[in-house]
């Protein structure tokens, strides 16, 4: 059974402060390329980015923080950039977990880590152990994620469990084997660096999250950027299909 329950079957708790944020992190390249650096400078300069926004959630109240740090298409990528995020994702967890596990924050990783090196997937179990018992800010990493593995994934696990169940399986049912179970569906969704497309993220989960684009690539975006995400968030009608006139009555 999901923990969690879904936007399309009951109305959520909601308030001025998003309890769920996901992000789309864009703009690292173009960051370096403005500035004549080769492009791996401006995902250093991102994951610099990351650090604060972790920060600038743990004391706004936010309780979870995804982040969409590498999709499943991204293979499509020179190799040699591809081996440079491997190589940076696997050093940012040997220097953050221990932070993390100091602020009372929880690391949890979604996606596909078949095609990942050995090391680096002990790295991610190792890092997801040592900070399990946190219960502050949850911050998930999407690394070799992409939104239809993830439902393609959940059907055929929840039909392994349930060989009977056939076509009968609800809503519910499949929630609990997506990837973000333990987590409520985002309330506000933030893609940086001018691009206004969810790129095959959280297909299932974005159904009902107010969607916020910014010009503003990733390596900028600081704490007055989210500040701005933040009040947009609150100046939105969440309505979950009612009416306004029912908001009012409520």
């Amino acid at each position: 059974m999901a923990l969690f329950s879904s936007s399309t079957q009951t109305i959520p708790v909601t308030g001025d402060i998003p309890q769920h944020i996901a992000v789309i992190m864009d703009g690292n390249g173009r960051w370096a390329k403005k500035r004549f650096l080769p492009r791996v400078a401006g995902h250093k300069r991102g994951v610099e980015i990351v650090r604060e926004v972790v920060r600038l959630c743990a004391n706004s109240g936010v309780k979870y923080l995804t982040l969409f740090a590498f999709s499943s298409e991204n293979w499509r990528r020179p190799a040699d950039e591809v081996s440079f995020l491997m190589g940076l994702f696997m050093e940012a967890l040997q220097q953050e977990v221990g932070k993390l596990a100091e602020n009372n924050i929880r690391l949890r990783m979604i996606g596909d880590c078949s095609r990942f090196e050995p090391a680096l997937v002990a790295k991610i179990a190792e890092a997801e152990t040592q900070t399990a018992g946190n219960d502050g800010l949850t911050l998930t990493i999407a690394a070799n994620y992409g939104g239809r593995w993830d439902i393609m994934q959940a059907v055929k696990r929840l039909l392994a469990d349930n060989p009977a169940i056939t076509d009968s399986f609800t809503e519910e049912d499949l929630s609990a084997y997506l990837s973000m179970h333990y987590a409520p569906e985002p309330d506000l969704f933030i893609r940086t660096g001018g691009e206004q497309r969810i790129s095959n993220f959280l297909l299932w989960q974005l159904a009902y999250s107010e969607l916020y684009f910014t010009d503003t690539l990733w390596p900028d975006f600081d704490e007055a950027e989210f500040k701005r995400a933040i009040e947009s968030y609150q100046q939105r009608e969440r309505r979950f299909g009612r009416t306004s006139e029912q908001l009012i009555a409520d």
